[in-house]
């Protein structure tokens, strides 16, 4: 694993000295194709320097190459290529390090590393004013969440004398501690009622920022929720029906707010906090279909998600606005997006054959097996999804756009990125059924 990151720590002074972003997608590739030929088993193995791999993280770092490839595609021919570049770069590499890290003190610096490009990333390459407030936002939340962390890891070590994964363990029956443990995962998600960065972050961040806090910063809460329930398993069990709970109305709410939105890429924010409201569900039943369906729904949201937030900023440059109102008729603007944004429109109501779909089914037995009436509540975040999804597809592409007579075209790069964003969603349930 350290070779991974030695790889990416060299990619640095590369893009600083040539400025090449053609050269660097090509070392995204190269290392992608490097992961590709890893091998991982159930547990955590490549292990150096308290790095490893299990499947969780493998998966994730995966995502977190293809996406900082499209990230680079993104910002083609950007004034200050070089900065962005090196922006780019370390954010991979703190989220690597958040995926590949076997102890707990590892992971805490490299979560809270992650933020400060984030923020020059938003505060650098933001669209307006408001992106100094989105990114106060997102510091302060995350700052709130994760200082009493770091005490309750010293208490951890003090108990446990270690702080790697596979040796800790934990039986404390404090409210307080679990609460700590759950909220600092929670608001990176976001779960419900601690949301309320993600809306002004995505819709102020430029779109690398939007990409990057859809298809990977939402990641880490799920896979942080995922590391400490081995950890701390009695008090989930306990008390895992309160954010099981929030999340299931929150979910429903959230789904309704998204159809009373005038901004797109605000709506696609909002969806993603009802994704990751069955996220929490399916991980809140401990079951492993809810394990696996709700790992799954991420890395299929990850693509997705991704992939909107890059349809809306090429509906962006070429109308320069984000509001409904003016994104109208776009099938006859740009024809030959409509079934790009159809496709994801539909994937992300979760359509067969995505992984969406998949991912969603195996998260509805799991809720049923912890709650019986689970599904009703479920049939309408599903209902309230279509809906949304519909609505963001009908309103952009039909209706009159406000001059009959012009049309835009895409660029060949621009079909290259929206192609790797829903070529893996058909691939994944493809690769499954192979491995069953």
């Amino acid at each position: 694993m350290m070779m991974v990151l030695v790889y990416f720590v060299m990619m640095i002074p590369i893009s600083l000295i040539l400025n090449s972003w053609l050269l660097s997608q090509f070392m995204y590739l190269f290392l992608y194709l490097i992961m590709l030929m890893m091998n991982y088993n159930s547990f955590f193995t490549k292990i150096s320097y308290f790095l490893g791999l299990d499947m969780f993280s493998y998966n994730l770092m995966i995502l977190s190459i293809i996406i900082g490839s499209l990230m680079v595609i993104s910002m083609k021919g950007d004034k200050i290529m070089y900065m962005y570049m090196l922006i780019n770069i370390c954010l991979v590499i703190f989220l690597l390090l958040i995926f590949c890290s076997m102890n707990f003190l590892y992971m805490y610096i490299s979560f809270e590393l992650v933020l400060i490009p984030l923020v020059i990333l938003i505060l650098g390459w933001g669209y307006q004013p408001e992106r100094l407030m989105a990114g106060m936002y997102l510091f302060f939340y995350t700052l709130l969440v994760s200082l009493p962390l770091l005490i309750l890891i010293l208490e951890f070590y003090s108990v446990s004398g270690s702080l790697f994964f596979d040796y800790l363990k934990y039986n404390d029956e404090f409210f307080i501690k679990h609460l700590i443990l759950v909220f600092v995962f929670m608001v990176k998600l976001p779960m419900f009622l601690m949301h309320f960065w993600l809306a002004k972050a995505h819709v102020q961040a430029p779109l690398p920022g939007s990409m990057i806090l859809a298809g990977l910063m939402l990641k880490i809460g799920g896979y942080g929720l995922i590391r400490v329930m081995y950890i701390y398993e009695y008090m989930f069990i306990k008390y895992s029906f309160i954010w099981y709970s929030l999340s299931m109305v929150g979910s429903i709410l959230i789904s309704m707010m998204c159809l009373i939105q005038g901004d797109i890429k605000s709506l696609i924010a909002y969806s993603s906090v009802s994704h990751m409201g069955m996220v929490i569900m399916g991980l809140m039943t401990m079951s492993s279909f809810g394990l696996m369906g709700s790992f799954m729904l991420m890395l299929a949201h990850g693509f997705c998600s991704s992939g909107m937030f890059y349809m809306a900023n090429l509906f962006y440059m070429r109308t320069s606005s984000r509001s409904f109102y003016i994104n109208k008729g776009l099938m006859t603007f740009m024809p030959s997006c409509t079934m790009f944004w159809f496709i994801l429109c539909s994937f992300n109501m979760s359509c067969p054959p995505s992984l969406n779909f998949i991912s969603e089914f195996m998260i509805l037995i799991s809720l049923n097996s912890f709650w019986m009436l689970s599904s009703m509540y479920f049939v309408f975040i599903s209902f309230f999804c279509a809906c949304f999804s519909y609505y963001l597809y009908s309103y952009s592409q039909h209706g009159l756009f406000n001059n009959m007579y012009s049309y835009s075209n895409i660029y060949m790069l621009e079909y290259l990125c929206l192609f790797m964003h829903i070529f893996p969603l058909f691939m994944y349930p493809l690769i499954m059924m192979s491995l069953m």
